[in-house]
């Protein structure tokens, strides 16, 4: 029997982890006054809220592995986590089709222009956009992991032509063009009808689409970022999209979240916002549970664990 602690896992309650595993010890937290039950507990099955982890890390001697519901780790304290020998994994894997498809939303909203139609059906104003294909379009994926490689498998199946962007430059897989070394990034980025950041927030990442990445895109060039807010220069995109030297930004992350009531992207026709909630799906706790199960599985095995977070390189 393994004693696990559950505590805010986003979609995923405790009744859900306790009836999937009813030889397991499930210590169920429903606010901080629980976290005494918790002493025990060598598995946490949580999120990345940094206070809470901090309670929840405070709360358990015994931990030796933490599973982190959210896809980034940038909130978590992996200097810490590695001092006390505590295995941390991800959800890597759980998201990947509900947040790919969201970005795909973006790409077909953007190329007809559906938000513009939007403000215009509510002035009951007839009017007809110029609209772009897809078809023989580039999108360059900034970010090849999980998420990432299902967007370049998306975006291929409608016949656009892919670029990827990772850490090194590898062997493009079946419908990707090529896969291009970061370093590379402002270079591709010109290439851009479609700039689609799914990167994690690293401290290589972080303001990785500068101001002189975004003033490689082309006039007609859309970003759509669904990875972490603080990847992009803000400031340097908002001035390219009042300008119009971009057409445009899909945006469902943001430097600031809640994006403050003051934002400048609030009030631009060229701007699309979704509120940090691409990960949404009713099948995320079936796949969250599934990983979760494999890994449990492994960890009483004493196996390698999925999704182990490298601590030096942040994700």
């Amino acid at each position: 029997m393994t004693n696990i602690v559950v505590w805010s896992a986003f979609s995923t309650s405790p009744e859900m982890v306790t009836a999937r595993f009813p030889e397991d010890r499930i210590v169920a937290v429903v606010d901080e006054r629980g976290l005494a039950a918790a002493v025990d507990a060598e598995v946490a099955f949580s999120g990345n809220n940094p206070r809470r982890v901090r309670k929840l890390l405070d709360a358990t001697p015994k931990l030796r592995w933490y599973h982190t519901v959210s896809a980034g780790v940038e909130n978590m304290p992996l200097p810490e986590l590695a001092q006390r020998g505590i295995v941390l994994t991800n959800n890597s894997g759980s998201y990947d089709i509900q947040i790919a498809e969201h970005l795909m939303a973006f790409v077909f909203a953007a190329s007809r222009q559906l938000h513009r139609y939007r403000d215009l059906q509510r002035a009951s104003e007839w009017k007809e956009l110029q609209h772009q294909e897809l078809r023989d379009a580039t999108i360059v994926v900034f970010g090849m992991g999980s998420i990432g490689g299902e967007i370049a498998r998306l975006a291929s199946a409608v016949g656009m032509r892919v670029i990827g962007v990772r850490r090194k430059a590898g062997a493009p897989e079946p419908g990707i063009d090529r896969v291009v070394a970061a370093d590379r990034l402002t270079e591709v980025a010109g290439e851009a009808d479609y700039l689609a950041i799914a990167a994690p927030l690293t401290s290589a990442t972080r303001g990785a689409i500068s101001r002189e990445v975004i003033s490689r895109l082309k006039p007609t060039a859309w970003i759509m970022n669904i990875g972490r807010g603080a990847i992009i220069d803000e400031s340097a995109m908002i001035d390219a999209l009042r300008e119009k030297r971009i057409a445009g930004a899909a945006l469902d992350v943001f430097t600031t979240e809640p994006l403050p009531k003051e934002s400048p992207l609030w009030l631009l026709e060229n701007v699309i916002i979704t509120p940090h909630h691409s990960g949404s799906s009713p099948r995320a706790s079936e796949r969250t549970l599934k990983l979760f199960a494999e890994n449990l599985r492994r960890y009483k095995a004493g196996e390698p664990l999925i999704n182990r977070v490298d601590f030096e390189a942040g994700y």
